[in-house]
C-alpha cells in the first residue's frame, strides 16, 4: 500500500504561481512513475504532467512552458511548480503513484487532490 499526501494548493490571481507537493509513504519501495492531474467542476480528469522514476517527464500541451514536474527520490516528494496561471487552470489537483506489483503489472494511487483556484 502506498500513502500520498498533497501540500500547497490555494487561491492565486491570474499571472500568479503555485506549488504543489505530493509525499508518499508505505511500500516506497515499489513506486514507478508519478504524476499530477486535475478536475475541473463539470469535467473529466486530465493528465497534467508525469515523471518516471528515471526524470523523464510528459505535459499535457495546456500546460507545457507554464508548469513543471519534479520528483526528490530522497524524500519521497513529487513537485508541481505552476508558473504563469491561468483561471482555467482551476481545478482540484491529485497527484498519483504507480507501484510495481509484478513483473508486468502496476497499481495506481491517488492522493486525496488539493484546490487550486485562480481568480481573473
Amino acid at each position: 500500500q502506498v500513502q500520498l499526501a498533497e501540500s500547497g494548493g490555494g487561491l492565486v490571481q491570474a499571472g500568479g504561481s503555485l506549488r504543489l507537493a505530493c509525499t508518499a509513504s508505505g511500500s516506497i519501495f515499489s513506486i514507478d512513475a508519478r504524476g499530477w492531474y486535475r478536475q475541473a467542476p463539470g469535467k473529466q480528469r486530465e493528465l497534467v504532467a508525469t515523471i518516471t522514476s528515471g526524470g523523464s517527464t510528459n505535459y499535457a500541451g495546456s500546460v507545457k512552458g507554464r508548469f513543471t514536474i519534479a520528483r526528490d527520490n530522497a524524500k519521497n516528494t513529487v513537485y508541481l511548480q505552476m508558473n504563469s496561471l491561468k483561471p482555467e487552470d482551476t481545478a482540484v489537483y491529485y497527484c498519483n503513484a504507480d507501484a510495481v506489483t509484478g513483473a508486468y503489472t502496476r497499481v495506481r494511487y491517488w492522493g486525496q487532490g488539493t484546490q487550486v483556484t485562480v481568480s481573473s
